[in-house]
């Protein structure tokens, strides 16, 4: 239908899809902005302002799709930086990102202190805007923001995040322009830690993709390198496998990773260019209560600052230099093969 026939039907475009704003008032998420969206044909999702406009909650018509740690959605003032006192305040969810100068495990590089997974997640967005509207005949979904890591004397970064969805469509579409707004080169290091779960994730879930090279980042992860597509039920005492992967792709970089649900007649794609984002990290955790599947594309092999900048692979971004990452999330239920009917990129 065109805009004139719809409008013809509602009395508020509320009523078949959109955006909602509020905010937490209670425990950990207590003044926590949020801005649910609405696809208008099955797939909501939640944006969160005041940590970096990452993503929490995710459903395709009503099944849940994501795993939520028990902190829930918090407010980034509870953060604690050392160590692994990012862990307080993980939501999991659909997205959560890690960087923007660092990220991997616990380090001191240069004789910085530098905690688990970076400070970006914990930051508000600023300059927040919801540019929902009509083009023509679709109605497009838009809500951008501005999220800077810097400090006196140290590394500046800024990511400009844009996350739309076009009403009618099950697809959710990030675009990052990540910026060096200071006067010295900064390195420079981002992971998209997409979080899957129950009932989405179960033992008869199926994650295909197809890398051209594997590596296990422990040796918990190589003693389960056989086994690394494959979901089982929730254990006990069962410890964390990681794995990074490099993919097969298109000639123009194009690459993809899909997770579904035979059961719930549900898959999920992620795709992402290897020429933004080079790996795709895949944490795969098992535990009972504890039973996720990550999915994460990242500019870095997974490891922390340090042991990169000793293996002389760490990027930097010099003085007014930008790089920009595209994902696409496409939610379907398909009848055939989820490789036949991924959706293209343009970039």
């Amino acid at each position: 239908m065109k805009k004139n026939e719809i409008q013809q039907y509602i009395g508020n475009q509320s009523q078949i899809g959109g955006t909602r704003h509020y905010v937490l008032t209670d425990g950990w998420g207590r003044n926590l902005r949020c801005i649910d969206v609405n696809s208008g044909s099955g797939l909501r999702y939640t944006i969160l302002p005041d940590r970096g406009l990452d993503i929490s909650l995710a459903s395709f018509k009503g099944i849940n799709l994501v795993y939520l740690t028990c902190n829930g959605e918090t407010h980034p003032s509870y953060y604690e930086p050392e160590g692994n006192g990012w862990l307080r305040t993980f939501t999991g969810g659909l997205l959560t990102t890690a960087g923007l100068t660092y990220l991997g495990s616990p380090v001191t590089d240069e004789g910085e202190e530098l905690g688990l997974h970076g400070r970006y997640s914990t930051i508000p967005a600023r300059q927040v805007a919801d540019l929902s509207e009509w083009v023509d005949d679709e109605y497009i979904i838009t809500v951008k923001g501005i999220i800077e890591e810097g400090r006196l004397f140290g590394n500046k970064l800024r990511l400009e995040r844009e996350i739309s969805t076009i009403l009618g469509q099950n697809i959710i579409r990030i675009r990052d322009k990540i910026t060096n707004f200071g006067n010295k080169p900064s390195p420079y290091m981002i992971l998209y830690h997409m979080n899957f779960g129950y009932p989405f994730l179960d033992e008869d879930a199926e994650l295909i993709i197809d890398p051209a090279q594997t590596t296990p980042c422990s040796s918990i992860a190589e003693a389960g390198m056989h086994g690394f597509k494959k979901l089982i039920k929730p254990q006990s005492a069962y410890l964390e496998q990681v794995f990074c992967h490099t993919m097969k792709t298109s000639q123009n970089g194009e690459t993809s990773a899909t997770l579904k649900n035979h059961d719930l007649g549900i898959a999920l794609t992620i795709n992402f260019n290897i020429y933004q984002l080079p790996y795709l990290i895949q944490w795969k955790m098992m535990g009972k209560g504890e039973y996720v599947l990550g999915l994460e594309p990242s500019n870095v092999p997974g490891e922390n600052r340090k042991n990169l900048r000793n293996g002389n692979i760490l990027p930097y971004l010099q003085p007014g230099e930008s790089t920009t990452n595209n994902i696409e999330i496409v939610l379907l239920m398909p009848t055939i093969s989820p490789i036949v009917f991924k959706q293209k990129l343009i970039f």
